[in-house]
């Protein structure tokens, strides 16, 4: 429970999943600061998280008898490292790739709305916000190539 709910962050009873994704901004300049020094080394810190975080949010949801119960956030900070993965780090890179997952991990255009509903257990809760980071990070990359 304490690394689902990022060390009970997710237990704030307003927008726990905003809250939750704060965790990912140190965790993404650790990230940035392993792809400056190895990029494979950043992919496998990026997939070795994601990866790790699905039996995290799967055994909390199970002790919790949800099926993606709001105070769960690993998945976030997971979603939002794909969101920065390679992009320089930056405070300005930070904000605005945290406020585009936001918005596509609310808005869960397709297909994230259909891993969504479509998948079950930790998978479900996870593969959602993983492509929510992607769809950020091509809008990020976007915005930071003109702006």
């Amino acid at each position: 429970m304490f690394l689902a709910t990022g060390f009970y962050v997710g237990r704030i009873p307003v927008a726990p999943g905003t809250f939750g994704t704060l965790w990912g901004i140190p965790l993404a300049w650790v990230v940035w600061q392993a792809w400056v020094f190895s990029w494979p080394l950043a992919l496998i810190l990026v997939a070795g998280f994601a990866v790790v975080s699905v039996p995290i949010a799967d055994k909390a949801a199970k002790a919790m008898n949800a099926k993606d119960p709001g105070s769960i956030v690993i998945d976030e900070v997971a979603g939002y490292l794909v969101t920065m993965l390679a992009v320089p780090f930056s405070i300005k890179a930070a904000i605005a790739g945290f406020v585009l997952f936001r918005l596509f991990d609310i808005l869960k255009p397709p297909p994230v709305s259909t891993l969504d509903k479509g998948l079950s257990g930790g998978l479900g809760i996870v593969a959602d916000d993983l492509a929510a980071g992607i769809y950020a990070q091509v809008v990020l990359r976007i915005f930071l190539h003109y702006f």
